[in-house]
């Protein structure tokens, strides 16, 4: 069991004055369409009042399993989905409430990597011209005869030949291209990154490439990332902070020494004690919780507690009441959790 000192001495100072983006009570619902008039008989409720805050310059991992609202939560980040309800200020300022020339310029301090670099890519474009196309959009950021210099300059920042500017996606591997994806989301310095599963379709020795090539750069610009990831042991390696998903809310949140050494949340715990450990002796040792039943819907999401029908310390007050993601007696620096009977638990 983790020493209670070494815990607790991970605590990071306050960091509210240096708040970069704070999503408040977010919402997105898609309808569900059925019969021949195409009626909304339900809604899938993707993101069902998530908060948080994200810090300048630090990078807050964003984990859970499939379905659990991860991508869309970028995507609204990003504003390239609308959502139903709630509020995102981006460095003080409603991103929502932005129109027109307004939104353009916000767009250049929040950029986004997606997860597949096969697709995000246009194929009839040249390393170059994809790059360089944010340039076209705000074309006041570097000036014309710039731009192709700036460009050279952007692939040596992620470690490619600048030479190779004039060659096509498929001339470059999968670890190749996510990088050719991080220099154009870089080119307009922006101050956030929403990075969605960068390096899920990459191979274990690639992934570890391109996660320290963005460590890198944030060290180098001052960037903060939203790490939206599947893989614990990358969030965990990149990670300050960490909030975890379930259905569509955060049901835990908080740095990243805590979360994976005194996760208080039975989902969260049930996670990383599915993590595969290498030495056999740890392995042997430690406890693997098994959850019983399938995801509940989204469609059809459970009253009160969310987790409830999985959980092994359910009561009925968790059906019927649904716990708030607040700071327990026993927490530490600001470790958030949404459970009635949250309580920390070793993980070997």
């Amino acid at each position: 069991m983790p020493d209670e000192q070494t815990t607790t001495t991970a605590t990071k100072p306050p960091r509210a004055s240096e708040v970069i983006l704070e999503a408040t009570d977010l919402v997105k619902h898609y309808p569900i369409k059925a019969g021949v008039f195409r009626r909304t008989v339900g809604h899938v409720k993707a993101l069902d009042g998530v908060s948080f805050q994200l810090y300048k310059g630090e990078t807050l991992g964003v984990v859970g399993e499939s379905g659990c609202g991860k991508s869309t939560l970028g995507r609204t980040l990003m504003r390239l989905e609308e959502p139903t309800s709630g509020s995102v200020l981006f460095d003080g300022v409603p991103m929502y409430e932005q129109q027109g020339s307004a939104m353009r310029k916000l767009r250049r301090d929040i950029q986004i990597v997606f997860q597949d670099p096969y697709t995000s890519l246009n194929p009839r474009m040249t390393v170059g011209d994809i790059i360089g196309e944010p340039f076209e959009i705000h074309p006041d950021v570097v000036p014309k005869e710039r731009r192709r210099e700036r460009v050279r300059e952007l692939l040596s920042l992620v470690g490619l030949n600048p030479e190779h500017i004039n060659r096509y996606p498929h001339q470059f591997s999968g670890g190749q291209r996510q990088r050719i994806g991080i220099a154009r989301g870089v080119a307009l310095n922006p101050k956030v990154i929403i990075c969605d599963e960068p390096v899920s379709a990459l191979d274990v020795s690639v992934q570890a490439q391109v996660v320290n090539l963005m460590e890198g750069l944030q060290e180098e610009l001052g960037l903060a990332y939203v790490f939206i990831a599947h893989d614990l042991s990358v969030v965990r390696h990149i990670s300050d902070r960490v909030a975890v998903m379930y259905l569509g809310k955060i049901v835990e949140i908080g740095d990243e020494d805590e979360i994976y050494s005194r996760p208080t949340h039975p989902y969260t715990q049930a996670l990383l004690s599915a993590v595969p450990v290498p030495d056999p002796t740890l392995r042997t040792a430690r406890e693997q919780i098994v959850l019983t039943g399938d995801v509940p819907s989204p469609a059809n999401p459970p009253s009160g507690c969310r987790f409830h029908t999985r959980c092994w310390k359910a009561q009925e007050i968790c059906s019927t009441t649904e716990p708030l993601l607040i700071m327990r007696p026993d927490g530490v620096g600001e470790h958030q959790s949404a459970c009635h009977f949250a309580e920390p638990r070793a993980v070997v």
